[in-house]
């Protein structure tokens, strides 16, 4: 056996050592694998929790529904606010600490009503390299990582899911829709609606990797070098179109797409 089926072998093989486990599925690539795995392994013993919230984007949740359905697993929507997490409108640089902490309490709470023993969360291998707060919350609370605990990276997770037949092995990463703010400047419905429609509008030209950052009213579109100069040849429509969403202003950033970007700010 190679190391990749090794890898997997030994996810499986952790699942259910576990007995029954409630998976915090987000529709993205890590948890999609995860949720299979862990559906392939426990059955009925293995549920999906998805948060409903305006900072993640419609369409994820949408895909996170259509995917529990085919594959027959309980899925349970979880409705939240930004008014329920203290701090989460300020926008610290511990946001993601705070939401994880907040959203995975919640979970656990599911998890009780249905005698599921386990919360388990889909940060991977590559995760551990980058500025991860939320990692904090998850650890405080007893959540399990899988993946991690696979040692799988994401390349390695996507390759599995491609054997697997997963709709999600070449879906680009997608974070939650807060995190394309700036440090501190505070976070409402309207400009989550305004980035979320943005990046639809993107996703429609078929652009597969990038970010629309919102400084305020100003615009930042991150996307892969190679794709920079197919926008800045249709700029006017551009910048029309994302006006028209109540942006004031629009950039494209000449670095290109980067993960995280925005966590160049902290300390400075």
């Amino acid at each position: 056996m190679d190391t990749l089926h090794q890898k997997y072998q030994h996810l499986t093989d952790y699942i259910q050592s576990l007995g029954s486990l409630a998976v915090g599925f987000s529709s993205g690539v890590d948890s999609t694998l995860m949720l299979k795995a862990a559906h392939d392994v426990l059955g009925d013993k293995a549920i999906a929790v998805t948060a409903s919230a305006c900072w993640f984007p419609s369409r994820e949740r949408t895909e996170a529904m259509e995917f529990c359905q085919k594959e027959g697993i309980r899925h349970i929507l979880v409705e939240v606010s930004p008014d329920q997490i203290e701090g989460f409108r300020d926008n610290p640089p511990d946001r993601c600490y705070l939401c994880k902490k907040a959203l995975f309490s919640r979970i656990g709470e599911i998890a009780k009503e249905y005698g599921i023993e386990y919360i388990a969360e889909g940060s991977n291998m590559d995760d551990l390299g980058d500025y991860r707060p939320g990692l904090k919350a998850v650890e405080e609370l007893g959540i399990v990582s899988p993946l991690r605990e696979a040692g799988l990276y994401k390349s390695e997770i996507r390759a599995l899911s491609a054997e697997l037949k997963l709709p999600t092995w070449s879906k680009p990463s997608f974070a939650c829709l807060a995190s394309r703010f700036v440090y501190g400047e505070r976070i409402t419905e309207e400009k989550l609606a305004m980035v979320e429609k943005a990046e639809d509008y993107l996703m429609s030209l078929g652009l597969v990797q990038f970010r629309v950052r919102i400084h305020d009213k100003l615009a930042r579109i991150e996307v892969p070098p190679e794709d920079i100069p197919r926008l800045a040849s249709m700029a006017s429509d551009l910048n029309e179109k994302l006006r028209s969403l109540g942006f004031l202003y629009v950039s494209l950033d000449l670095g290109g797409y980067k993960m995280g970007s925005m966590n160049r700010a902290i300390g400075k």
